[in-house]
């Protein structure tokens, strides 16, 4: 089965259709980190603690779900921000510092499962932008849109997948 992008063309059935959206860049609140694959679950950990106790006591409120921007492709180590977005710059406190997410043209399609499916899907968004001609930038990132909880579905995950488009 195949379905159809917003361009007409086709690509083997993601479970649902990518496009391309145009975006502002948005200001962010995040942690940066350096980190080899076996730890991103403590280092996400570690960040969204921060994240929480420094927004909090700054007053600044989340706009957004979380995410994770990925700067360059993989390696032994992820180049990363998590966070979210605010709108408003925070002060530097507690590994928290402002970000940005990039505005532009950006291809995006939603993963549906597990964090362990999301490799395949983002290969799959990769081909969908070059059969769309184009080419997906250095950085991406993940809106994580359904929160996990230790005694959820991992089928019922949604997360958003967001690749700039390189000019």
């Amino acid at each position: 089965m195949s379905v159809q992008s917003d361009h007409g063309s086709t690509t083997p059935d993601p479970g649902q259709q990518p496009r391309l959206v145009d975006l502002e860049p948005e200001i962010t609140a995040v942690v940066r980190g350096v980190v080899p694959p076996e730890e991103l679950r403590t280092f996400f950990d570690g960040a969204f603690g921060a994240l929480g106790r420094v927004l909090h006591r700054q007053q600044v409120p989340p706009r957004s779900a979380a995410f994770g921007l990925h700067h360059g492709g993989p390696g032994e180590k992820l180049n990363l921000e998590v966070g979210f977005v605010t709108g408003r710059a925070v002060r530097p406190e507690d590994g928290v510092v402002t970000g940005e997410l990039p505005g532009g043209r950006v291809a995006r399609v939603t993963h549906h499962g597990g964090f362990d499916g999301l490799g395949e899907s983002w290969e799959r968004l990769a081909v969908w932008i070059e059969a769309q001609g184009l080419r997906g930038g250095a950085d991406r990132w993940e809106l994580y849109v359904t929160r996990p909880t230790p005694d959820m579905d991992p089928r019922d995950l949604r997360t958003e997948l967001n690749w700039p488009i390189a000019d």
